[in-house]
This record gives C-alpha cells, structure tokens and sequence, in this order.
C-alpha cells in the first residue's frame, strides 16, 4: 500500500523558517522523483519543488533563494526546507512521486503518481 505522509507544518511568524517531512512507504522510492505543490484557499495548487532520484532539484521562480529540497533514499524521506517565509507561502503543503524524468514535467500534477494528506502552513504578518 502506497502512503506518503507530510509533517512540519504549523505556524511562523514572516522571514521565519519551517523544515518539512515527507516519509513514503510501499514503493521504491530510489527510483520516483519527489514533488511538493500547495494550495492556498480560493487559489489553484501550485507547484513549489521537486527532487529525482540522484538529487537533482527543480524549484519554482517564487521560491528560488528560500526554499531547498533534499532526499534521504536510505530513510525513504523527503525535506523541503523553507526560509524567509512570506505571508503568501501560507498553504497545505502536499507531497507527491512521479516516474518522470523530464524536469518540466515535474511542474504539472497530473504528471505526479502518489499524492499525501498534506500538511497546513500558516506565515503570519
């Protein structure tokens, strides 16, 4: 059973940071890249990061400089960390895999295999 399950949200004050989680179980995760979208309220899920298998990291233009993505193979994990946060971060935040290898599939969901719960963050003013 394939699971991906976010941790780390919460709530932070502006330019402050945050490290997500997210731990897959019930496929090989060494061969899947490794994706993060958020949805604020009222707006369309926005892609936010992905990371293959090798490390190789593709962000998106409104988080480039803040935001950074690692993986553990070994741990089956995935850790968007965030820095400086802005008020307009304020999201879930959702994890998902793609077998994709071509980086500019990497921005679009429906690309994506397996999907989490996600995971609120909050960036006050």
């Amino acid at each position: 059973q394939v699971q991906l399950v976010e941790s780390g949200g919460g709530l932070v004050q502006a330019g402050g940071s945050l490290r997500l989680s997210c731990a897959a179980s019930g496929f090989t995760f060494s061969n899947y890249a490794m994706g993060w979208f958020r949805q604020a309220p009222g707006k369309e899920r926005e892609f936010v990061a992905t990371i293959n298998w090798s490390g190789r990291t593709y962000l998106a233009d409104s988080v480039k400089g803040r935001f950074t993505i690692s993986r553990d193979n070994a741990k089956k994990v995935v850790y968007p960390q965030m820095n400086s946060l802005k008020p307009e971060d304020t999201a879930v935040y959702c994890c998902a895999s793609t077998l994709r290898t071509y980086r500019y599939d990497w921005t679009e969901a429906a690309k994506y295999d397996y999907w989490g719960q996600g995971t609120q963050v909050t960036v006050s003013s």
